[in-house]
C-alpha cells in the first residue's frame, strides 16, 4: 500500500524560508519519480517542482530560483526547500508519485505566507 506522508507546513513573513518533507511508504522509492503540487484556495492544483529517479529536477517558471527539490533514497524522502517566500505561494502542498497502476497523493501540508 502507497502512502505519502507530508510534514513541515507552516505560517512563515514574507521573505523567509521553509522546507517540506514527503516520507515515502510501500514503495522502492529510489525506482519513481516524485512530485510537489500545491493548490490554492479557489484555483486548481498546479506541478511546483519535480524530480526524477536520476535526480533530474524540473520547476514552475513561478518558483524557479527559490524552491529547491531534492531526493535521500536512503530516507524514502522528497525534500522542497522554499526560500524568498511570497504571499502567493500560500497553498496546501501536495507529494506526488506515479505508477503504472495508479497515481498517489499524500494528505497535504498548509503553508501560509503572511506578515
Amino acid at each position: 500500500q502507497v502512502q505519502l506522508v507530508e510534514s513541515g507546513g507552516g505560517l512563515v513573513q514574507p521573505g523567509g524560508s521553509l522546507r517540506v518533507s514527503c516520507a515515502a511508504h510501500g514503495i522502492t522509492f529510489s525506482l519513481y519519480y516524485m512530485a510537489w503540487y500545491r493548490q490554492a484556495p479557489g484555483k486548481q492544483r498546479e506541478l511546483v517542482a519535480s524530480i526524477t529517479t536520476g535526480g533530474s529536477t524540473n520547476y514552475a517558471d513561478s518558483v524557479k530560483g527559490r524552491f529547491t527539490v531534492s531526493r535521500d533514497n536512503g530516507e524514502n524522502t522528497v525534500l522542497l526547500q522554499m526560500n524568498s517566500l511570497k504571499p502567493e505561494d500560500t497553498a496546501v502542498y501536495y507529494c506526488n508519485t506515479k505508477s503504472a497502476i495508479g497515481n498517489y497523493w499524500g494528505q497535504g501540508t498548509q503553508v501560509t505566507v503572511s506578515s
